[in-house]
């Protein structure tokens, strides 16, 4: 079968930038990330992940180049997960952030599955729409739009020492 996928830049209010892609669904999530690549022009050199992700676009579990993590509890592996284990009719939304340090964010959705056309070559780029940024959108986290002054609730004053409830000489 075939997966036909719509990556969106998430760009927030700037022009829709996204491309129509066709992949197996037995192809690994590294044949995903390299039509996505080539697709947006990148060099594709650089880290990146998928992220599984609930029809709110909430970010789950981490599928990554590299296994990066320490200790036993590894992440799973672009190279070594299917396009299939992770994606499906239930479950048809991913998050794919390209590199680190720059933050590219694009919404991957499973728009449909069809048969394999015979004499097609997979993956295939069906359909590109807007020109790429030069630079990556900016995010706004939550944690940005947090009032420092006013968003405490216990209405103790951190500049007043007497009244902060320890003990001074503790040690």
């Amino acid at each position: 079968m075939i997966y036909r996928f719509r990556v969106i830049l998430d760009n927030d209010n700037e022009d829709d930038v996204f491309r129509d892609l066709e992949i197996r669904e037995s192809d690994s999530l590294e044949d995903l990330h390299n039509i996505i690549t080539q697709s947006f022009g990148f060099d594709g050199l650089e880290m990146a992940s998928f992220y599984i992700s609930d029809n709110d676009w909430n970010q789950g579990e981490e599928i990554s180049m590299f296994d990066v993590s320490e200790g036993a509890s590894g992440v799973r592996i672009m190279s070594e997960t299917t396009i299939s284990d992770v994606v499906h009719e239930v479950s048809p939304k991913l998050i794919y952030v390209y590199d680190f340090m720059k933050m590219w964010t694009f919404f991957v959705e499973l728009a449909e599955i069809v048969d394999e056309a015979q004499g097609s070559n997979y993956p295939n780029l069906m359909f590109a729409h807007g020109i790429m940024p030069e630079e990556a959108p900016e995010k706004n986290f939550e944690a940005d739009e947090f009032d420092m002054d006013n968003d405490y609730e216990d209405d103790l004053d951190i500049d007043d020492y007497d009244n902060l409830d320890f003990d001074e000489n503790w040690n």
